[in-house]
């Protein structure tokens, strides 16, 4: 099934594991979905600082198990690339614990994308084999980790 917008529409569960439609945007979804993430960060984070900008990450990341379990459900696939939730998430994530300068943000977005589309061990094994909403939202973790990881390893070595 290739979701509409009207599918979409018909539960807020699949209009939020859909990024606000812009899960719908072809090709590449995952990427909308991960400028969708940087966007709605940029609005959020005006007026959040520091540990703060966690709880939004955190709470998308729970609301996200069920959210893209239920869109999951709805069209029998369940890692359907339309469903970017997780994507939003994880760049929250991401965004929340580098330093905040257009540069870096732009790193780390493609460093996140990067690892969301390469899927390195563990996380192609935890993507083929999760099948749930917290399957899904598990190896965006995964990606999100590796690239702050290697943005830290960057950071050190480069001073």
């Amino acid at each position: 099934m290739q979701p509409t917008l009207r599918w979409m529409l018909g539960h807020p569960a699949r209009i939020i594991a859909f990024g606000f439609g812009s899960g719908l945007i072809r090709p590449a979804p995952g990427t909308w979905g991960t400028l969708f993430g940087w966007l709605t960060y940029a609005l959020f984070s005006q007026w959040l600082e520091g540990a703060w900008l966690l709880v939004p990450a955190a709470a998308a990341f729970l609301i996200g198990i069920a959210v893209c379990g239920k869109a999951g459900r709805d069209l029998g696939v369940a890692d359907h690339g339309g469903i970017v939730w997780d994507e939003v998430a994880a760049i929250w994530l991401v965004l929340a614990l580098i330093p905040d300068t257009p540069w870096s943000q732009l790193a780390g977005f493609l460093v996140f994308r990067f690892f969301d589309i390469l899927k390195p061990p563990p996380i192609r094994y935890f993507d083929s084999h999760w099948k749930n909403g917290f399957g899904v939202m598990f190896d965006d973790l995964l990606a999100a980790l590796y690239t702050l990881l290697l943005l830290a390893l960057y950071y050190r070595i480069a001073g």
